[in-house]
């Protein structure tokens, strides 16, 4: 049976999200464990909708590995030379990485000219990047998924699916993330005095943020969410109607004997006074002068960036974004897609880097991308098909940068992380990419592992791509 909690959880999740409204987590808090919440730090999440390739954004730059990636994608490369002003994925044309990691021999590795700025970032030592990762349930190789003898996460290679899974670890219907069980651990150690404030995301109400204490409070691009019955009541009526809305919204004076009625009047009433303490902060706040890109992810980042300039105000020393940019499902036309969204991208976090160190807090920001998978290595004419395993960025001052973490698989089909078709099977669990965040975060190794459930199915040593 549904208890009060899950469908106060699910049902105002959905009511307020029609509404416009943020979605706030103000459950009493458990028991205090052990998170180290001194100082202030945040994770940001840069989900990639749609599965960016992986294949053309790590790309091989030693002549031998480069031939065989331009065999395997010939009509992609052809498809990239025809385009205005030539083509930007020939060996010329990629920026290479100067890494000091053992692991990949003679090959070398190139990012596309149009992530000039996350390669500058590599090259500062402010930027890593974590090849090969995905879900899994247990270690896995090409005989083993073959002949069916691993168990492998449900439903692979659908969108919807694999975004939850990311997330929280199971396909589309979970309840609870792992950016949600980070943000409880952090509640439970008495990290933030507003709860509230603790998980913010910009692109939507997502599950990564939902935890059992904590709930993603949704944000435009603009600061303040809007809540479209009271914004109407505003723009149409009198003031002195419009007070009268307003109290009709937060139900002032109302005295309920339903629970359920009660905690939906509270929840609005937090939720009308949210938003006025945000709205209050940042128009009093100092605005962030580092210039952003005028895109979507740029415009999301800069919100994110302005919220925490106003962090003290909003009592969150503890606290994890989620922003989002779709897109990149490029069954066609991909060598004319995929470089626009990926300047976006290379342009917005490095942005957002920047706008880390005017606020001074650079060595406390820890922004990482995450996708529902990577995609084929082979090509469907002009675009690529769903995979799996993909490489991913980790970016801020404590960031063990300039280096290449975990694997970059041949660029060759039939290897043993070739699930067929060039589709990587990951060498690195979200779990064992999730951990060193947590970790950093302020966790400790019990409530990773509670966060994390699967990280004890992978021993080893860790992913160690950032400080603390």
């Amino acid at each position: 049976m549904q208890n009060r909690r899950d469908f106060l959880k699910s049902t105002l999740a959905l009511q307020m999200a029609v509404a416009g409204s943020p979605l706030l987590g103000m459950l009493p808090a458990a028991a205090a464990r052990s998170a180290d919440t001194s100082g202030y730090k945040a994770l940001v999440c840069v989900f990639l909708y749609g599965g960016m390739d992986c294949h053309d954004t790590i790309l091989p730059l030693d002549l031998a590995s480069y031939s065989s990636y331009a065999q395997i994608r010939s009509s992609l490369l052809s498809a990239y030379a025809a385009g205005p002003g030539g083509s930007s994925r020939t060996r010329s044309a990629l920026l290479p990485l100067e890494t000091t990691s053992a692991n990949f021999g003679s090959r070398q590795f190139g990012l596309p000219p149009q992530l000039a700025g996350l390669h500058q970032l590599f090259n500062d030592g402010r930027a890593a990047i974590v090849g090969n990762v995905g879900p899994l349930i247990e270690a896995t190789d090409r005989a083993a998924f073959q002949s069916k003898g691993s168990q492998l996460p449900a439903r692979l290679f659908s969108h919807n699916d694999q975004q939850s899974t990311w997330m929280s670890f199971a396909p589309e219907g979970a309840r609870l993330g792992w950016g949600g069980r980070f943000g409880d651990a952090s509640v439970a150690g008495s990290g933030n005095q507003q709860n509230i404030f603790s998980q913010i995301s910009l692109a939507g109400h997502a599950v990564f943020l939902a935890g059992e204490q904590v709930a993603p409070y949704q944000i435009g691009a603009d600061g303040v969410p809007s809540i479209l019955l009271v914004d109407a009541a505003r723009d149409r009526l009198s003031a002195g109607s419009f007070s009268l809305v307003q109290d009709h919204f937060a139900s002032k004076g109302s005295s309920r004997s339903n629970l359920f009625e009660r905690d939906f009047i509270d929840l609005s009433r937090t939720s009308l006074d949210a938003n006025a303490l945000l709205d209050k902060a940042l128009t009093s706040g100092a605005a962030v002068s580092t210039p952003f890109p005028a895109s979507p992810l740029g415009g999301q980042l800069r919100a994110v960036a302005q919220t925490m300039a106003v962090r003290d105000q909003l009592q969150a020393p503890r606290q994890i974004y989620f922003v989002g940019l779709g897109g990149f499902d490029t069954h066609s036309a991909q060598a004319t897609d995929l470089p626009a969204l990926q300047q976006d991208i290379g342009d917005s976090i490095a942005a957002f880097y920047t706008a880390t160190e005017e606020l001074g807090i650079a060595g406390d920001v820890t922004t990482f991308t995450a996708a529902d998978f990577g995609r084929t290595l082979t090509v469907n004419g002009d675009g690529t098909d769903h995979g799996w395993g993909s490489h991913h960025f980790v970016v801020g001052g404590a960031v063990r940068g300039g280096e290449i973490y975990g694997d970059i698989p041949v660029s060759a089909l039939g290897h043993d992380q070739d699930a067929g078709n060039g589709r990587l099977i990951p060498t690195a669990s979200v779990e064992h990419y999730a951990a060193p965040l947590g970790r950093w975060f302020g966790l400790g190794s019990a409530e990773l592992e509670a966060a994390l459930p699967g990280l004890v199915t992978f021993p080893g040593a860790p992913l160690d791509f950032i400080q603390g």
